[in-house]
């Protein structure tokens, strides 16, 4: 069932960011005036299609998913003598090079349209998302070496104001890709005087993490983790560990061992790692100091022996909910687009100078696993995803390679800036150059999709 949903998932991701980026062309190819024989969904053989409108434009779907195209009249396909004479004038050839640019940046730009709609959505119809409240830093790491604090709630990052721990992440892998300072400021509680709040600023060097750390919880290597809230139990199973040692649902758990809990997630991995082992728990029940010994009964899970008590422990933390008004969700969404595309672009940068690892290179495999998990959390998250990869599409069909449309706009932006056509043979080798380069491209990124796969 699972599988069923992660392909029913992607399909959707794929449909949805593949119309949407023909539709650009095909509207704009109108628009310009030039003749659209064939939209289709999908790549090789026809399964079907039917024919609509004045110029009877064949609306198909296509045998392979990934991917699809707008078919114009052109000469160079068709043959200058398969056109008709009263035809000629709406061939895509014969259209002035800044139709042309229009036409083939149109589909790009429809992709990050697309986003900007998505995002400004989501933004007027309210995003929960986790508060930006830090967990306790792991000595000698950034964050503790920064002077990080169990509790901080982070306002701002380099002067920016950051609501939740989306922004916050999205904010330090701005700043982790260049390697640079974050100036964090927090909101800080003085425990012995609960009301008692004020701010203090701390410098935060990115500069440690490596070419690979990028790829996975960049920010767990520098220190920085959700707060999660007090290690309070919930609702015990009555032939259970926890019911056995006396636990009761309620109880806070303070202590083990005589060493502070944190909190839940930190009492969660602390029964997890002693399987069969007695551990001593300071218990805090209804205003009285307990202790109790509880064994964590052994179980196997994903091929390790941890341990379980069969107590639920809630890790949730704090949540806000980002909304705005319409006008401004509008400039948050395009702001967003505009800050993901740019950093995209500075990421495969970083990449071709090897300061970013090739293993953030993804393909269909982790695009479809992405997609499942996304559409499993919810709507706004899987909306959230679409958003993301249609702004890669469009970011990666205006790389100026040869074959896609960004190879396309530097072949028409030459011709503006000479005033003539690049020759034949010229389009012959930078095509088949840009083919390598795509299919290059594609090997990594399946190397890098089976790589996930298996570990």
């Amino acid at each position: 069932m699972m599988l069923i949903q992660t392909v029913l998932a992607f399909l959707v991701v794929l449909g949805t960011l593949v119309v949407v980026h023909e539709l650009g062309h095909y509207l704009a190819a109108r628009w310009c005036g030039v003749k659209v024989l064939r939209f289709s969904v999908g790549m090789g053989r026809i399964v079907w299609s039917r024919r609509f409108g004045r110029d009877q434009t064949e609306w198909a779907l296509s045998i392979l998913p990934l991917g699809g195209y707008v078919k114009m009249l052109d000469a160079r396909e068709q043959g200058i003598d398969a056109i008709a004479p009263a035809e000629l004038s709406r061939e895509f050839t014969r259209q002035s090079v800044w139709r042309r640019i229009i036409i083939v940046a149109a589909g790009p730009l429809a992709n990050f349209l697309l986003a900007i709609a998505v995002f400004a959505g989501l933004y007027v119809y309210g995003v929960p998302e986790p508060a930006a409240r830090l967990r306790a830093a792991p000595a000698l790491s950034a964050a503790a070496q920064a002077g990080i604090q169990p509790g901080d709630l982070v306002t701002r990052i380099n002067g920016e104001p950051v609501e939740s721990w989306a922004a916050l992440r999205w904010k330090m892998i701005d700043i982790a890709v260049d390697k640079s300072v974050a100036r964090i400021e927090v909101e800080r509680t003085d425990p012995q005087r609960p009301g008692d709040k004020r701010t203090e600023e701390m410098r935060l060097r990115t500069d440690m993490l490596g070419a690979g750390d990028l790829e996975g919880d960049f920010l767990g290597k520098l220190g920085l983790d959700l707060a999660r809230p007090r290690a309070i139990l919930g609702r015990i199973s009555p032939d259970g560990a926890a019911a056995r040692a006396g636990l009761q649902t309620g109880d806070e758990i303070t202590a083990i061992d005589g060493r502070p809990v944190v909190d839940a997630l930190a009492f969660i991995e602390a029964v997890r790692a002693a399987p069969a082992r007695t551990l001593l728990l300071a218990v805090l029940r209804d205003g009285r100091a307990l202790t109790l010994g509880v064994t964590p009964a052994p179980i196997e899970k994903d091929g390790k022996r941890v341990g379980r008590i069969q107590a639920e422990v809630s890790t949730a933390p704090n949540m806000v909910i980002s909304r705005s008004g319409p006008l401004q969700a509008l400039g948050q969404g395009v702001k967003k687009t505009w800050d993901t595309a740019t950093l995209t672009l500075r990421m495969l940068g970083k990449m071709l100078i090897g300061e970013v690892s090739l293993k953030n290179i993804t393909g269909p495999i982790t695009i479809a696993d992405y997609a499942g998990q996304t559409a499993r959390i919810g709507i706004v998250s899987f909306l959230t995803y679409i958003a993301f990869i249609s702004i890669s599409l469009g970011v990666m069909n205006l790389l100026p390679i040869p074959v896609l449309d960004g190879g396309l706009l530097l072949y028409y932006s030459l011709e503006v800036l000479t005033g003539r056509p690049v020759s034949e043979r010229f389009g012959e080798l930078a095509q088949r150059a840009g083919i390598g380069i795509l299919m290059t491209l594609m090997m990594v990124a399946m190397f890098n999709d089976i790589v996930r796969l298996i570990s």
